[in-house]
């Protein structure tokens, strides 16, 4: 068959499959329009999940009729004055989002200059425009979008439940909120139900916490750093803090959300000794640099990056998360004491005093006063009047003002040969002494290796293995920084590389296998992360077999030193496998549980 240009309304049907792949692509375009429009209010109405109607309306600076018919043209664009793709300020610049939307649904776009008369209106359907016309309406841009998809309907039987992708664009929505804490943004949904409502804010922790809840911002650490022009900020939730889905990790790049794999691996490297692999931290980090070291223009959709220099990207969030979770110290969440709180409560129930009694439609009243002292005497055992309670000794019960100010207070039993009982000034603290001497011992490993480096253990015959030649360079390179984990090699050869020495914490170690995954991430990352991973793995694995054990019996010495060595131990908080290490129960919400508040 002869070689043929293809229709344009084809084109950007085809165009349109990259770039709006569902609703909630649709609204990150149209939403970001508005961001780059300069708008301080930005309104976006979803009905059907998106499918039946998007509308985005902002107060940004509008468009002349010249401008709207422009607008619908494939690469035609107002982001690129320069035509330089090395220096991207703005979000969109691609020229493809209006025209690709268009070329798959009905849109109307009504659009008014501030100082224009009135707006003026242009139509597409399936790929063909109308003519501007003049229109009413205030300031700024409407954009509706229509029946999504009814040009190509094969894209229909590939979208989720109308739930599910209003979900979808709502998250779409709130990662921009979250890059833009000084734009209002609303979300409605059908019958006018509000979805996503947060006015402008000059503190984007205050955004932060509106968005991802008040929980989050209680348990979350602050993170600032720099290296080479490169700028961290945001906030990063505690280890006891995570999810079963990374969903909850919020990525932006010069203001622009983003799902990367190198950052999403830098988080998961940075608490990689803290959580269990099926587990995720909430994070919210807000990286900035120089334009011309980032190279955004990689997918039509604009979801991923690239950085000139990775290893530096990468290198800085793990420094940072880690030098924040370190300075935490023996912290762990609030959530972990509302969880043992609800454990407790009959059914899960709520603290009322009452919720344990359900066959009541409305609460027993409390007893008179009378009534209850005559009770308590007659209960009292002979010899203790109802106003005393039986003495204790003094060694056992001191009162509450010789309760020492450490955190986690002083030992006071041990429950079931596994669990530490301590008070505090203000409750109770019960530990689990495995995971906190797991946590104490695994620490120690890691200061040994870090002062004294890993042992190595000499190969009776060194091991070659063949490579590429550049990848033999690139592991000849490192050979100091493989060293420090117990690694020695060098080259053999313009495409080899000779093992001599490898880790004597990994007896049973694939030599060539382990070589091949280094070079290929020295390659990809800059980083050989499979061998500190594989090392950093057996120290977890040594720290809970020669930690304590649940069963061993602790006087109150031995419990109370495990106590001020948590204090005084980064990451204490939680156990190698990311279960917390004790629980603060707080007297008001103990008094809570026996209907006494």
């Amino acid at each position: 068959m002869p070689i043929r240009l293809l229709p344009p309304v084809l084109i950007n049907r085809i165009a349109a499959g990259e770039v709006i792949e569902r609703p909630a692509a649709a609204v990150k375009e149209l939403v970001e329009n508005a961001v780059d429009a300069g708008a301080s209010r930005i309104e976006v109405r979803l009905h059907d999940g998106g499918q039946a109607l998007i509308a985005v309306a902002d107060n940004g600076c509008g468009m002349s009729p010249q401008e709207l018919a422009l607008a619908v043209e494939r690469h035609c664009t107002s982001k690129l004055p320069d035509d330089n793709l090395s220096h991207i300020a703005q979000l969109g610049f691609r020229g493809e989002a209006l025209p690709s939307i268009g070329a798959v649904s009905r849109v109307r776009i009504v659009s008014r200059a501030p100082a224009a008369a009135h707006a003026w209106e242009i139509a597409v359907e399936a790929g063909h425009k109308s003519t501007p016309v003049p229109a009413a309406g205030p300031p700024g841009t409407r954009v509706e979008v229509r029946d999504l998809f009814f040009a190509t309907p094969a894209r229909l039987k590939f979208l989720k439940t109308p739930r599910t992708e209003r979900e979808l664009a709502v998250d779409m929505v709130r990662r921009l909120a979250m890059a833009y804490p000084a734009i209002a943004f609303v979300v409605t949904g059908d019958d006018e139900r509000t979805l996503l409502r947060v006015p402008p804010v000059s503190d984007r922790a205050a955004r932060l916490a509106a968005l991802l809840g008040r929980e989050f911002a209680e348990n979350a650490l602050a993170i600032e750093a720099e290296r080479g022009g490169f700028a961290l900020s945001g906030l990063a939730g505690l280890p006891t803090l995570n999810r079963a889905m990374p969903r909850d990790q919020y990525l932006v790049v010069n203001g622009r959300p983003v799902r990367d794999k190198l950052l999403a691996g830098a988080v998961r490297g940075a608490y990689q000794d803290l959580l269990a692999r099926d587990r995720h931290p909430i994070v919210a980090l807000f990286l900035d640099g120089p334009a011309e070291e980032i190279d955004v223009n990689v997918h039509p959709a604009k979801a991923e990056v690239r950085f000139r220099d990775a290893a530096l990207v990468r290198g800085l969030i793990v420094g940072a998360l880690r030098a924040a979770l370190a300075a935490a110290g023996h912290r762990a969440s609030t959530t972990v004491a509302t969880a043992a709180l609800g454990a407790f409560r009959p059914g899960g129930g709520s603290l009322a005093p009452h919720a344990a009694s359900p066959r009541f439609a409305f609460p027993p009243p409390s007893p008179p006063l009378a009534l209850a002292e005559a009770g308590n005497a007659y209960l009292a055992p002979r010899g203790v009047s109802s106003g005393a309670a039986p003495s204790t000794p003094a060694e056992q019960t001191p009162p509450a003002s010789a309760l020492p100010e450490a955190p986690l207070g002083a030992a006071r039993a041990q429950l079931h040969d596994t669990y530490i009982l301590a008070e505090t000034a203000t409750g109770v603290v019960l530990v689990d002494q495995h995971a906190a001497h797991e946590r104490l011992v695994h620490e120690r490993i890691k200061q040994a290796l870090a002062a004294h480096g890993v042992a190595r253990q000499s190969l009776l015959l060194p091991e070659i293995v063949e490579l590429g030649e550049a990848e033999a360079a690139r592991l000849a390179a490192r050979a100091d920084e493989l060293a420090e984990f117990g690694l020695a090699l060098e080259r053999f050869g313009p495409g080899a590389i000779i093992v001599r020495e490898v880790p004597a914490l990994l007896p049973d170690l694939d030599v060539a296998a382990l070589i091949r995954d280094l070079a290929d991430e020295l390659a990809e990352w800059g980083e050989a992360l499979s061998l500190k991973e594989r090392v950093e793995t057996v120290c977890g694995t040594l720290a809970c077999h020669t930690s304590v054990r649940a069963g061993r019996r602790l006087s109150l010495a031995e419990m109370d030193a495990l106590l001020r060595q948590m204090e005084a131990t980064p990451h204490s908080g939680q156990c190698n496998h990311g279960r917390p290490t004790y629980v603060s129960l707080d007297l008001t919400d103990i008094e809570r549980l026996f209907g006494r508040r």
